[in-house]
């Protein structure tokens, strides 16, 4: 009980103070509140790619399209390459405009084109010379290939996390590309020291 009280506490400071001062959470993950409304976002982890006063832009990486891999993906766009290089699925980033593409992946690859800088240790790429490096076995060590993106308008996040919808974390790279799906939202809260049956209980009296 007192574990729950001082979690309860913590995230109600934590929410009073992003609330009460400019942010900018380019580069943190959110992680989606037991008791979230909205089935799209259950038990999800979104990497912010961009947040400022105009909305917020992220990549969900931990729901997996069904019935879709890389090979598929590069299939339709025309894009040829090895077997090794093709494997592994392809993630559902979000509700908005889900048949455009992004690649999340390592700094260590910087698009000729464009590349957006997420992060110390994670950039964003939506264009085609990425596919066709990583075809060719030249692209980023690390890669995680998403349809859709999830988008918030001026204040929105702002309200939603207010209203107690999300939990905001550190960027962990092996979680976003390392770990299973299906434990990215546990191992994503571990890594803030939660637990997601006293997070239950913190949701229910908030």
């Amino acid at each position: 009980m007192r574990i729950t009280l001082s979690l309860s506490e913590t995230c109600s400071n934590l929410r009073s103070s992003i609330l009460a001062e400019p942010f900018d959470l380019t580069g943190k993950i959110l992680m989606a509140m037991p008791a979230m409304e909205d089935p799209r976002f259950a038990n999800s982890v979104i990497l912010l790619c961009a947040h400022s006063d105009d909305g917020a832009m992220g990549l969900m990486v931990n729901k997996p399209v069904d019935r879709m891999v890389k090979a598929d993906l590069f299939e339709q766009l025309g894009v040829e390459g090895c077997a090794e290089a093709l494997a592994g699925r392809v993630h559902s980033g979000g509700p908005v405009e889900r048949e455009r593409g992004f690649v999340l992946h390592s700094a260590d690859y910087d698009s000729a084109l464009s590349s957006l800088d997420v992060s110390e240790d994670l950039r964003m790429t939506a264009t085609l010379d990425i596919l066709e490096d990583i075809a060719m076995g030249d692209g980023p060590r690390r890669v995680l290939f998403a349809l859709g993106y999830c988008g918030w308008g001026p204040g929105q996040l702002e309200a939603e996390i207010g209203q107690n919808g999300w939990l905001i974390g550190a960027a962990d790279t092996e979680t976003i590309f390392g770990v299973d799906d299906a434990r990215k939202w546990t191992r994503a809260l571990a890594e803030e020291g939660l637990d997601p049956l006293v997070l239950s209980g913190v949701a229910g009296r908030a």
